[in-house]
């Protein structure tokens, strides 16, 4: 995907939703609406992403958990504009879909900007399945979060800077 009818970049911001924002998300609130303001102010794409999980699922199944199953517990947090932004669903990890990668290819997408939640989980796995797919990723460091807390945050970004390259990690500031 890295040929020449692959230019533009895109904001994706990942599962902010209401049951993820709690007192270790909710100061990402402000930079995803600032990196949202940016990206609609350049004319540039954004998307977001909407986790639903489901009965039986791998969640469910190996790890004891069935949140995210319902609404308004996976409905997009209300404080983040959407607009009229595409929004993708997803029941597992990665953004990568079917339906959203088709999307990045009519786009023309050769730049992923994600922000979000959760650090070291969705978001890592977007990036680095944008990164093997010759797609740039960046992540905004201080536009993402881990609802269990800064320490899994911060492991998030270190594995993060080994699989897709520390230069790739910015701040709100480079963007807005």
């Amino acid at each position: 995907m890295t040929d020449s009818a692959h230019t533009h970049t895109m904001l994706l911001v990942v599962d902010v939703q209401n049951g993820f924002v709690n007192e270790h998300t909710q100061h990402i609130i402000g930079p995803v609406n600032a990196l949202i303001g940016a990206f609609i102010g350049g004319g540039e794409p954004l998307a977001f992403t909407r986790f639903v999980n489901t009965s039986g699922s791998s969640y469910e199944r190996w790890l004891g958990w069935t949140r995210f199953m319902h609404r308004p517990e996976n409905n997009l947090f209300d404080a983040v504009d959407v607009g009229s932004a595409p929004v993708f669903v997803k029941h597992g990890y990665t953004a990568f879909t079917d339906e959203f990668s088709h999307y990045l290819d009519e786009n023309r997408i050769a730049r992923l900007v994600l922000c979000g939640i959760a650090t070291d989980g969705c978001v890592l796995k977007t990036a680095v399945d944008a990164f093997e797919r010759g797609i740039e990723p960046v992540v905004i460091t201080d536009a993402c979060a881990s609802h269990a807390g800064r320490a899994i945050h911060d492991a998030g970004l270190l594995l993060l800077a080994r699989f897709i390259g520390a230069g790739q990690l910015k701040s709100v500031a480079d963007f807005v």
